[in-house]
């Protein structure tokens, strides 16, 4: 019902305006004012028990009175008031809300009860709620103004969500000024139901909505916004500015929305996992804003600057070099076909400076070289004002030019008064522009990044070489026995790390200085000797290493010392010894690997540089567990230490590989273990290419929520893995798809018959596209499930067939899809898997499944028959759409 009634509130046929006035400057006079100067196609039903009628409409005096079935009601009452009426909005069956009324959980306690009582009685009778606090919502294109800001926005194709009524109110100024135009304008207040996760979703549907863009000071349900945000980035642009990256400016917002604070470094990580683009300032929200809403996604970041000066030229050049790039590189043809018309003194280089006496003819004439030039992919001009050039007649001309151009195309009017007109020109044609080169450029590098984004999300992650092996029931025994509120010991930590293959240092206790003795006896030399201590954290600070032992007597000094020093830096510190382990004579590299548990967020892993500068330094990126090889690689790829493990001078490079099954390891760790609070494996050494676990602490706290339940990203569901046999005693492994089969799904893909293909894909498709693989391969378990049958022969995997329900955000409806491979009909295979895919449904709630079959698919209709689909053809096209409804 959710998905449904977003739909209703978006198209309204009855409206009630609850508080509905005439009193000039109030809110409720407002908003209806808005609707009906929108001229709103719809009937208003003013609620108000204080008229009768209201702008020549009859006036009702509470929800009570009005017809069931109402779509949308807008509440402008007190806050006090909202419960009651949102209660008479239950009983009438209305689909939706929007709360203006402030005063919930942004003023404290109070608010928050209310606001409590609103959520519980909207939640049991299934009404959807906007705000409170907010400022209202907007479709152009539907003539809906149900807000209280002053003007309708143009139609256009881009969506703007902001929890800031105020931010919402600038972005509309702005569009006005820059006309481009919206396909929807929401402002979600306080997110008490709908939130940030529901208008990604519902957006995504929408084929109005071509970008979105999210003004976000706090999250709600964070795995419902990961889970929307992963699958509309796929197809549609989501820009984000997220407020709060200080301290300072996080605690600001907390106050403002009421929420809790969050680590705004986690928040890069999420949005970078979900490809969405971050910008950091309102401004950049706004250029690329324009940007996206007036040109075409940039396909690479070969950007022409063309300018009729030196100096803007250098500045984009410039900005370009802050994010490590250059100019396109022109082509020998591109610079003859400009030498045919330019000046002899022209740059006769990118920046294509066509000098301050440039005509709007030389403008036109270069622009026509860029778009026609095959190593160009977006261009950029710039205009200053000159005595010999007017720029509005170069405007005109630019604007005239463009029209039938495939490149994103933008630009720079640089002045004031004298190109008002000009840059005025340029936004009726729908031209972006820009006050600074350096605006431009970095408004192009934004939408390039999510273009970025795209490649990444459709790149296939390579399997692992061997077969990840874990003990868990060894992991649960130490950690079910580990200390409260304290890190567990290095010893015991390493037996975790053990327990789940990673390789570790051997390392053994020595309480006294006589076991340490012979410890050293027993290992061999060089020796590492440290602090064994629950109390003390950091043993280096506490004089607690002490490294390259190559004596009995070195052993004997060393235990002492350590001892010594640990009671100097805390006299009520435990020691109960020392560890001790071989000793890596001039390691390669030191690294750290780790994880922290972060209230929003559930677990997140870091890498970075190791060792004892690890702090100091601060070269570290952040990821989510699951984890492949090819996340866990990205992941390694964002730290300046990624460079020196690539090899450096006389040292060889890192495993890679190794490393990647590492970080998959701890996400396995993470993923098994909802206990798991902190985790540091620092050092990890690295020589000869070869990687191995040195020191390492866990700290565990005990929470109530069960895997996977704990996590921002759902992994993968191993629960439904089985082994069946088909018919002529076939057996096969049913298991959910994974993001490195996309090489089996090409092998799959071989063995179906032009019919079968036409069958599945209701088109002849040539060949699967990486973006076909990575939507097929890359799916998202709690939105999807996707069953396969495979064949396993001596470590080879052949994939037979595929099954899947793809479920709508609700959760409560999906569409099912089935593909066998040709040599396997008539085994029962698909049968099998479908059958799967409707038991897991079942369990997870859903209530309907349906599917569109061609008539002459006489064996998937017979297999849905078999199944319990009912089967209606549709008389208009050759399909039949199948339909099961799955009892609770």
């Amino acid at each position: 019902m959710g998905q449904y009634n977003l739909s209703r509130i978006f198209n309204p046929k009855h409206i009630a305006v609850v508080g509905a006035s005439e009193k000039a400057g109030s809110i409720g006079n407002a908003i209806i004012t808005n609707l009906i100067q929108g001229n709103y196609s719809g009937k208003l039903h003013p609620v108000n028990p204080k008229y009768k009628t209201l702008h020549g409409l009859n006036v009702f005096n509470s929800v009570s009175d009005l017809e069931t079935g109402i779509d949308l009601a807008i509440i402008s009452t007190p806050i006090q008031t909202v419960p009651d009426i949102v209660k008479e909005c239950v009983d009438k069956k209305v689909a939706g809300a929007v709360v203006i009324s402030a005063g919930g959980k942004e003023i404290g306690k109070k608010g928050r009860h209310i606001e409590q009582k609103i959520s519980r009685i909207a939640s049991e009778g299934g009404l959807r709620i906007f705000g409170p606090n907010c400022l209202g919502i907007i479709r152009p294109d539907k003539q809906l103004n149900a807000s209280f800001a002053s003007e309708m926005p143009n139609t256009g194709n881009l969506a703007f969500v902001s929890q800031s009524g105020a931010i919402c109110t600038a972005v509309l100024d702005l569009a006005f000024r820059e006309n481009f135009g919206f396909s929807h304008f929401v402002s979600t207040g306080s997110m008490l139901d709908i939130d940030f996760g529901d208008m990604i979703d519902y957006l995504g549907n929408d084929y109005k909505t071509k970008s979105i863009l999210l003004y976000i000071e706090n999250l709600t349900n964070f795995r419902k916004f990961m889970s929307a945000a992963r699958s509309v980035s796929r197809v549609k642009p989501i820009i984000v500015l997220k407020s709060g990256r200080s301290a300072a400016g996080a605690k600001a917002a907390a106050s403002h929305t009421g929420a809790m604070a969050g680590e705004d470094v986690v928040y890069d990580a999420a949005f970078k996992r979900a490809g969405l683009v971050r910008v950091d300032t309102i401004e950049e929200l706004f250029d690329c804003a324009e940007l996206t809403a007036k040109q075409p996604r940039p396909a690479g970041a070969r950007l022409a600057i063309i300018t009729n000066g030196g100096g803007p030229g250098v500045m984009a050049t410039d900005m370009l070099a802050k994010f490590d790039r250059e100019p396109a590189s022109l082509d020998p043809e591109t610079l003859k076909k400009l030498d045919t018309f330019l000046p002899p003194f022209w740059s006769r280089s990118n920046p294509i400076d066509i000098l301050g006496d440039a005509s709007p003819e030389r403008f036109r004439q270069v622009l026509d070289v860029c778009f026609n030039a095959k190593e160009i992919d977006a261009v950029l001009v710039i205009m200053a004002p000159q005595a010999l050039a007017d720029p509005t007649s170069v405007a005109e001309v630019f604007a005239a030019t463009i029209k039938e151009n495939r490149h994103p195309v933008f630009t720079c009017w640089m002045g004031g008064k004298s190109i008002a007109k000009a840059v005025e020109t340029l936004n009726d044609a729908g031209i972006p522009t820009y006050e600074t080169p350096e605006r431009a450029v970095r408004a192009f590098l934004y939408m390039y990044t999510y273009s970025q984004n795209l490649e990444t999300l459709h790149e296939i992650p390579p399997r692992l070489s061997k077969y990840l092996d874990v003990d868990r029931a060894q992991a649960r025994n130490s950690i079910s026995n580990a200390p409260e509120k304290e890190f567990m010991s290095e010893s015991d930590s390493k037996e975790i790390l053990t327990a789940y293959g990673f390789p570790v240092i051997k390392t053994e206790i020595a309480a006294t200085e006589e076991d340490a003795v012979e410890i050293g006896k027993e290992l061999g030399f060089p020796l590492a000797m440290k602090l064994h201590s629950p109390d003390i954290t950091h043993k280096t600070d506490a004089g607690g290493v002490f490294l390259d032992l190559r004596s009995q007597e070195d052993v004997r000094h060393a235990f002492r010392n350590i001892v010594q020093s640990a009671k100097k830096y805390d006299p009520g510190a435990r020691v109960t010894g020392v560890t001790m382990q071989p000793f890596v004579h001039k390691p390669d590299y030191e690294i750290l690997m780790g994880a922290k548990r972060n209230p929003n967020f559930g677990p997140v892993i870091l890498f970075g540089m190791g060792g004892i500068f690890t702090e100091i330094l601060k070269d570290r990126a952040l990821g989510f567990p699951p984890m492949n090889r090819l996340l866990a690689h990205r992941l390694m790829k964002e730290t300046k230490a990624y460079s020196l493990l690539m090899g450096y001078r006389n040292r060889p490079p890192a495993d890679f590989e190794q490393l990647e099954e590492m970080i998959i390891r701890l996400s396995q760790l993470l993923i098994d273990f909802p206990d798991i609070s902190e985790l540091d494996i620092n050092p990890v050494l690295i020589k000869d290419g070869n990687a191995v676990a040195v020191d390492a602490r866990i700290l565990v706290n005990p929470i109530s929520i069960p895997s996977p339940r704990h996590l921002v990203i759902s992994p993968y569901p191993e629960e439904y893995e089985s082994r069946e046999t088909v018919k002529e005693n076939n057996d096969v492994f049913i298991r959910p798809v994974k993001p490195e089969d996309a090489p089996l799904f090409i092998d799959l893909f071989n063995t179906l018959s032009p019919t079968s293909i036409y069958y599945r894909f209701f088109a002849p498709v040539k060949v699967l596209k990486p973006e076909m693989l990575a939507r097929f391969t890359q799916i998202d378990y709690d939105r999807e499930i996707a069953l396969v049958a495979i064949q396993e022969n001596n470590n080879h995997e052949k994939l037979l067939a595929v099954a899947r329900i793809i479920g709508d955000p609700d959760g409560k409806h999906g569409e099912f899809a089935v593909v066998v491979g040709d040599p396997w009909h008539g085994k029962g295979i698909g049968a099998l898997l479908l059958q799967k895919c409707l038991d897991i449904a079942k369990k997870r709630g859903f209530k309907t499944i349906v599917g569109c079959v061609l008539r002459e698919n006489k064996n998937m209709l017979a297999l849905g028959k078999k199944l319990g689909f009912k089967v209606e053809k549709h008389s208009d096209v050759g399909e039949c759409e199948l339909t099961c409804h799955l009892a609770p």
